[in-house]
C-alpha cells in the first residue's frame, strides 16, 4: 500500500516586494531579519518598562508627559509592524487569526479606544486599557525558539497534566470537606468552599495561615496535606521534562536531506529554509 503523500506547498503569488517585506519581517535567518527582530525585541521590552513606569504616583508631571509621548510613539511603531505583517504574510487572514496576530492587535487598541473615551467618569476604564498593553511581552514568544518547545511540550503532555490537575483538584476537594466536618464555623472553617480554599492554599505549600485547625484531628489532616503537598510538587515538573525531551528529540530528527537544517517541527512537511520535502519522522 503506497505511503500517503505529503500537501503540495501552494503556490506564492505575492509580489516580489511583499515576499522581501515577509521575509524580513517574519525572518528567514538574514542579517536584515535578525537586525529587524532585535529592534522589536527591544521596543517591546522598552514599551512594557514604560507602562510599568506610568503607574508609579510619584513621578512628576513631566515624566508622566514624558511617558505619554513614549507610548504613543511605541503605539505607532507596532502599528506599523502590524500592517507590515499583515501585508507581508503569505495568508495575511491566517496570520489575523492566529494567537500571534491577535497579540499584536491587542498591543496596539488600548491607545487607540482610549482615545473615545475622554470623559473623566471613563478614567477607570482607559486605565484598565493602558494596562493591557503589558500584554507585548507575549510579542517576546516568537523570537524564542525554546518557547515554541515549550509549546510543544505542554501540548503533547496535556493529558497528563489534566489528569495530575483533576487528581489535585479530588484531593483537595476531599480535604476542605473533612476539615469542614472536623473544624466546623466555629474554627473559621465557615463552609466547603472556604475550607478547599484552606487545602488549596496547604497543599501547594503557599501558607497564607489565615485558617488553620484547631483540633487534634484537623491538625493531623493538615500535617497529611502539607506532607502530600512537597510529595506531589515534583510531578507536574517531571511531566513537562518528559515533554520536552519527546519534544527536542522530534525536532533533531528531522533533518532537511537538501540543505541539513535540523530542529524542525514535528508536524512539518517542508524545510523552513530551502522548502525541501522533509522525510517522515
Amino acid at each position: 500500500m503506497p505511503a500517503p503523500s505529503s500537501p503540495t506547498p501552494q503556490l506564492d503569488r505575492r509580489p516580489k516586494w511583499r515576499r522581501e517585506l515577509g521575509n524580513v519581517i517574519f525572518g528567514m535567518g538574514s542579517p536584515l531579519a535578525r537586525l529587524y527582530d532585535k529592534i522589536v525585541i527591544f521596543m517591546i521590552i522598552a514599551s512594557v518598562l514604560a507602562v510599568m513606569a506610568e503607574s508609579v504616583t510619584s513621578l512628576g508631571p513631566e515624566w508622566k508627559m514624558l511617558l505619554r509621548w513614549a507610548e504613543w510613539g511605541f503605539t505607532v511603531i507596532f502599528t506599523l509592524d502590524y500592517i507590515g505583517r499583515l501585508v507581508g504574510a503569505r495568508r495575511p487572514l491566517h496570520y489575523a487569526r492566529s494567537f500571534y496576530g491577535a497579540v499584536d492587535l491587542l498591543t496596539i487598541l488600548p491607545s487607540y479606544l482610549s482615545l473615545f473615551f475622554p470623559g473623566s467618569q471613563y478614567l477607570l476604564v482607559i486605565r484598565a486599557l493602558r494596562l493591557l498593553r503589558v500584554f507585548r511581552v507575549f510579542k517576546l514568544a516568537r523570537y524564542t525558539d525554546q518557547a515554541s518547545l515549550l509549546g510543544e511540550a505542554l501540548t503533547a503532555s496535556r493529558e497528563r497534566i489534566t489528569v495530575f490537575f483533576i487528581s489535585v483538584l479530588t484531593l483537595v476537594i476531599v480535604f476542605g470537606t473533612l476539615l469542614y466536618m472536623i473544624e466546623g464555623p466555629q474554627n473559621g472553617f465557615t463552609s466547603i468552599p472556604t475550607s478547599i480554599y484552606w487545602a488549596v492554599v496547604t497543599v501547594t505549600t503557599v501558607g497564607y495561615g489565615d485558617i488553620s485547625p484547631k483540633t487534634g484531628l484537623g491538625k493531623f489532616l493538615a500535617t497529611l496535606a502539607m506532607l502530600l503537598g512537597y510529595a506531589i510538587i515534583a510531578v507536574p515538573t517531571g511531566i513537562v521534562t518528559v515533554g520536552l525531551t519527546e519534544a527536542s528529540a522530534a525536532r533533531k530528527g528531522r533533518h532537511c536531506p537538501q540543505c541539513g537544517l535540523s530542529k524542525h517541527e514535528a508536524d512539518a512537511h517542508y524545510c523552513k529554509r530551502c522548502g525541501e520535502n522533509l522525510p517522515n519522522s
